[in-house]
């Protein structure tokens, strides 16, 4: 199966069988804690200290605008960082969602994920707290660079309390 499947349900708990990579965006400025990722930190905290970790050393590493980082949280599960957003405010440039740098760091999944054999459940990416607009046209899932391979976005908010 390929494409995107969407689902109800909380993407910390993916009900798909396999390995799975749950891709979240993350901003480039080192900050983690509003939305997605406080769900991720509740349930698994070492993509918390990689993400952390990857930015304070960004002057020896990839971190930057379209990076990815996969954190392997449990036997068949990875969580992958995708830095898709620029800071966390809207400003004189906008909102804070860099759609090409979710594109490449899409891209970049897709080969991780195809090397697998993974499924890629996800929160609706690219907005919330990154202001954008959760429409497909605006972004294209690693299905399309990954033959085989299925994004499933989860169409429900963040879990409570996140």
């Amino acid at each position: 199966m390929s494409g995107i499947a969407y689902v109800r349900g909380d993407a910390t708990v993916p009900s798909v069988k396999g390995v799975k990579v749950v891709a979240h965006v993350c901003n480039d400025i080192g900050g983690w804690g509003k939305g997605f990722v406080l769900a991720v930190s509740r349930r698994w905290p070492g993509p918390e200290a990689s993400y952390r970790a990857w930015h304070r050393d960004r002057a020896a590493n990839d971190f930057g605008p379209g990076a990815v980082r996969p954190v392997q949280v449990e036997r068949y599960v990875r969580v992958a960082d995708m830095i898709g957003q620029r800071g966390i405010r809207t400003g004189s440039k906008g909102v804070p969602v860099r759609y090409e740098a979710i594109d490449t760091a899409l891209d970049r999944l897709a080969g991780h994920a195809r090397a697998l054999g993974a499924s890629v459940p996800m929160p609706r990416i690219g907005c919330g707290p990154a202001g954008g607009t959760p429409s497909p046209s605006t972004w294209r899932p690693p299905t399309t660079s990954s033959p085989g391979a299925t994004a499933r976005p989860w169409s429900s908010p963040v879990p409570a309390g996140a």
